[in-house]
């Protein structure tokens, strides 16, 4: 009868890694959904207060029924926990809106709105489409015109 070591290892290094007991490497193991158990694992590891499987399976339930996390939007995946208070949408389509929230937004995921885009250069364009790394070399350094 041939023996499973590689899910023997795999509990193994769940047990190590997470300080769960056996039941609980074997039911994250087991877990159905791969998106879901790379979230259990995390919060396993992470949370102090997060010790077993069930209570992490609970924290995640509880999380995907809070109102605040359900998405308002399925085009910017906004959620009702980040609506804006300022603008008529009140999600991340809304590019015209200068509140405080699209502009946090935008800051956290370096998302902007290349129509509304001051630009960078306009001979090479270098700095625009809200790129804050790109470098215009079109005009000669200081350095250079000292050599």
């Amino acid at each position: 009868m041939p023996k499973n070591h590689a899910r023997k290892n795999a509990l193994a290094d769940l047990k190590d890694e997470l300080g769960i007991k056996h039941a609980c490497a074997i039911a994250l193991l087991d877990h159905p959904d791969a998106d879901e158990r790379d979230t259990l694992e995390r919060y396993l590891e992470e949370y102090v207060d997060i010790n077993t499987y069930k209570e992490a399976v609970d924290y995640l339930r509880q999380q995907q029924n809070d109102p605040a996390n359900q998405v308002m939007c399925e085009r910017c995946g906004w959620t009702y926990g980040m609506v804006c208070p300022e603008c008529a949408k009140g999600c991340g389509c809304e590019y015209e809106c200068t509140g405080w929230r699209h502009a946090e937004m935008r800051a956290a995921t370096g998302d902007y709105d290349e129509d509304n885009d001051p630009g960078g250069c306009e001979e090479c364009g270098a700095g625009g489409g809200g790129d804050p790394y790109g470098e215009c070399c079109c005009y000669e350094d200081d350095e250079d015109q000292a050599a």
